[in-house]
């Protein structure tokens, strides 16, 4: 077996729609079926192997990989519809596995959360869609109940948005959901605590860095794969070190500016819900 030390870190990518459309403000979240297939025709020659979130957790506790294996995580939040019609196709081809992070109070429907984007008529995944994705060996993990920013309200709210969709995944779909994505990847040790005590063995993060063997477990580090990752980018992004400048100016920048934009959010929050509730009007 190979010491699991031996591999320095993994991988955790992001993705969220595989899809040609999208409005102006989403782009950036919609990556094209084409541009997905030629990503994930280079893992595979490159003998990357996709395991899931939970698995990997299960293997780092055990301190070991396969001979000659390269691990990467495959993760797509919030549970569209083209994960099923375009991602679930190409994963198969190549016998991948990846973890779908799902927002229940949106299954069967649309994602009317994007109003800032303008893409509330993004159809979302169905039940029975999730049924089949569950018997592909896909992992589908829980990404709150209705999608809020977890770390503008309150710990009883959180805990419920956090238990309920993990139950209502687990009812529909007949088996223990583990794993967990932060909303927006925004978390803080309170919301790491509370995921812990829901029954979750994992929660992802953003972080805009590859995952260290020693992260903990409920603040995983992932990287954003956008619309604009080219090929080249894409082989960047997934290099020791991510040697492209180009990549690297970019992770600083987004390092740098999010705990900047957390502080302005949270500060803003209380603001945001007084009007939101009508208290105040114009």
């Amino acid at each position: 077996m190979k010491v699991l030390a031996s591999v320095n870190k993994v991988p955790i990518l992001i993705y969220h729609s595989i899809s040609s459309a999208a409005t102006p403000k989403f782009r950036q979240f919609a990556i094209s079926p084409g541009a997905f297939g030629e990503q994930m025709s280079y893992l595979h020659q490159q003998g990357f192997t996709p395991v899931t979130v939970t698995q990997f957790i299960r293997v780092r506790s055990q301190g070991a990989f396969a001979p000659g294996e390269r691990p990467i995580i495959l993760t797509f939040d919030d549970g569209y519809a083209d994960f099923y019609t375009d991602a679930l196709p190409i994963l198969r081809q190549y016998n991948f596995t990846a973890t779908l992070f799902v927002t229940t109070a949106f299954v069967e429907g649309a994602s009317r959360w994007l109003r800032r984007e303008r893409e509330t008529s993004r159809r979302m995944v169905s039940w029975r869609q999730l049924s089949e994705i569950v018997k592909y060996g896909i992992e589908c993990g829980a990404h709150t109940h209705t999608h809020p920013q977890l770390d503008t309200i309150s710990a009883p709210a959180a805990r419920n948005e956090m238990a309920h969709s993990k139950e209502l995944l687990e009812d529909h779909l007949g088996q223990e959901v583990f794993s967990f994505a932060y909303p927006y990847g925004y978390q803080t040790a309170r919301l790491r605590q509370l995921a812990r005590e829901t029954g979750y063995t994992s929660a992802c993060a953003v972080r805009h860095a590859k995952s260290s063997l020693y992260d903990d477990a409920f603040c995983l580090a992932r990287l954003m794969v956008h619309a604009d990752t080219d090929l080249n980018t894409f082989t960047a992004l997934l290099s020791d070190g991510n040697t492209s400048p180009l990549v690297a100016a970019h992770t600083i920048y987004l390092r740098a500016r999010t705990p900047a934009w957390q502080f302005i959010r949270r500060s803003t929050a209380p603001v945001t819900r007084y009007f939101r509730r009508g208290n105040l009007t114009s």
